[in-house]
């Protein structure tokens, strides 16, 4: 029988972002019930739902500030509210691989539980084999407490008390009370990682459809101003455009050479928030495919991608090389030599290579591979 989903709602682009490949499929959180239940994939659209309660409101938009922006004005909110619903969409992706290693841990703690129960029945049987043996002997009293404890630990308790048992026998009811109590612990925290794991995904949710009008009046906005003004918006959020490499850029590693002709191999293809591949992406769904591709596997978050590998200065950038903007980190690039890197940059925008020196508020860099 098919498991209920969450409602979602609409997707924010007609294109369908998918995972790159070995992608681990997240786990199921745990229904009330004790049943899993499954929350589905979640889309583009899901990925961005999510913004923290500190974010809510973040966005100034044009037109809500002042009731006549000049045009320079009217330019820079637009592009100051790109860039903030890019930081929003960071966040997202970050509260998403929580949610991954929250079900993660869920199902891993399920299979404690579950083989910790299944320990426990098996020494059922040596416990039996006691109670046959106290019976056998004439020992009423052991019998007695056998039938009447309530669990191993009371058991144990009760035959101390009569010290009735010894050597191997205690040892037996030992384990059994030990078994008991780690399958009790594995059981709760089953239950609680599970319960974490649900409570982030309802959060990403309920939040949806306020960033919808939130991207709705941005787009808005950002459609009323004049191909000159949009320009100026695209080179603040994404960069001067630079030529493609005339040669083949050469990494120093075969990790960092993989990335780094998959990540060019996207150039042209659309930014859409929360995709990762392989017809769309985000910043961070861009590099997190590209070194896939190499058999190294990122975070979907830039910030998370930002404490991965090794830091490398400025100067010291390779091909391959990860570059960060902004203070907390909300964009990563890829870095190609000769001052350039590869990007996806802001929706509307394609993946494409740009100058590192337009780039605006360099954070740091971090070499994955080489």
């Amino acid at each position: 029988m098919a498991t209920p989903r969450p409602a979602l709602g609409p997707a924010l682009d007609t294109s369908t972002p998918s995972q790159p490949t070995g992608t681990a499929h997240p786990t199921r959180p745990r229904s009330a019930s004790g049943s899993w239940r499954r929350p589905g994939r979640l889309r583009a659209s899901t990925l961005i739902a999510l913004a923290a309660t500190a974010c809510v409101g973040l966005l100034t938009l044009p037109g809500t500030a002042s009731a006549n922006p000049s045009p320079a004005d009217l330019t820079q909110k637009v592009a100051d509210a790109s860039h903030q619903l890019e930081v929003i969409s960071e966040q997202v992706n970050q509260a998403q691989v929580q949610l991954q290693q929250q079900q993660a841990a869920a199902q891993q703690a399920d299979q404690a539980a579950v083989a910790a129960r299944q320990q426990l029945t098996a020494m059922q049987g040596k416990v039996a084999q006691l109670a046959r043996t106290a019976y056998t002997t004439g020992d009423v009293s052991r019998l007695d407490a056998l039938l009447t404890s309530h669990s191993a630990d009371d058991f144990i308790a009760q035959m101390g008390t009569l010290d009735a048992l010894a050597g191997h026998q205690t040892q037996v009811l030992s384990q059994v009370a030990a078994t008991a109590k780690e399958a009790q612990k594995a059981r709760a925290k089953a239950d609680s990682d599970a319960a974490a794991a649900q409570t982030t995904l309802d959060g990403i949710t309920s939040k949806q459809s306020q960033l919808q009008v939130q991207l709705a009046d941005y787009k808005k906005q950002y459609a009323a101003l004049t191909a000159p003004q949009q320009q100026t918006v695209v080179r603040a959020v994404s960069g001067a455009p630079a030529p493609a490499p005339a040669a083949p850029v050469v990494a120093s590693s075969s990790a960092a050479q993989t990335a780094v002709n998959t990540a060019l191999a996207q150039v042209g293809k659309p930014y859409v928030w929360g995709a990762s591949g392989p017809n769309a992406f985000d910043c961070s769904g861009l590099t997190m495919y590209s070194y896939a591709a190499a058999g190294v596997a990122l975070p979907h978050s830039s910030s998370g991608q930002s404490t991965m590998g090794t830091p490398v200065s400025r100067d010291q950038l390779q091909p391959g090389d990860l570059v960060f903007f902004y203070s907390p980190v909300s964009h990563v690039a890829m870095y190609i030599g000769n001052g350039e890197i590869v990007h996806a940059s802001t929706s509307g925008e394609p993946v494409k290579v740009v100058a590192l020196a337009s780039m605006p508020n360099y954070n740091s860099a971090r070499r994955i591979a080489g």
